[in-house]
């Protein structure tokens, strides 16, 4: 299988990203599996367009998303992506789009199709905080998220797909009461997600 794993690098005030540092750690393959490690823009217009060119060459079975969101307190699985831009906050292009359509006619939401409830038991039992997400915000994140399933849906293609979200690590500079993780810790809660995805896709 190709699994294609993404993350994002510096935004806003946040001059680290815990999800890049993890695209730098992943080994080129997992169980066997071909790992694609691949960072995307963080811009409203063209965060997809890396990941649209891997599903077209690369025909990836499993796609897991990965996004920082300071505040959070677990890794965070998201249920489910909807087709909205609404940002209080500039991209890396200083765009801030006000209460759009992400596609025109698109659905109005997309599920993930990654093994949610197993990602928290499997992450608890190894005491690593998780907990699913109902709302992977309107910035780029969620944006990249609906994108990716609608394209999936258009192209019939049958990858599981879907977004975690990570909180700050400990090792970047971040608001003083901000929840925060070990890289260390987030890294091998982000592993232990793609193991369990590929033990689903391959019916064990």
């Amino acid at each position: 299988m190709n699994i294609v794993i993404t993350g994002f690098g510096s935004f806003l005030s946040n001059d680290q990203n815990p999800t890049k540092k993890i695209l730098s750690m992943l080994p080129s393959s997992i169980d066997g599996h071909r790992v694609i490690p691949l960072e995307l823009p963080v811009r409203f217009d063209t965060c997809f367009e890396p990941l649209k060119h891997a599903i077209d060459t690369v025909d990836p079975e499993i796609i897991i998303m990965l996004g920082l969101a300071g505040g959070r307190t677990a890794i965070a699985p998201e249920r489910i992506a909807i087709n909205r831009n609404d940002s209080k906050h500039p991209d890396n292009d200083g765009r801030k789009p006000q209460n759009q359509s992400i596609i025109e006619s698109g659905e109005n939401a997309y599920f993930s199709t990654l093994p949610i409830d197993s990602f928290v038991t499997e992450l608890e039992a190894k005491d690593i905080p998780c907990k699913i997400s109902n709302t992977a915000g309107l910035y780029v994140c969620n944006n990249v998220f609906y994108h990716t399933m609608h394209y999936l849906k258009q192209k019939s293609k049958l990858a599981k797909a879907g977004f975690i979200h990570v909180p700050f690590m400990d090792e970047q500079n971040k608001p003083k009461e901000a929840f925060s993780l070990p890289l260390e810790t987030i890294y091998n809660g982000i592993m232990l997600c793609i193991k369990v995805t590929i033990r689903k896709e391959m019916g064990l």
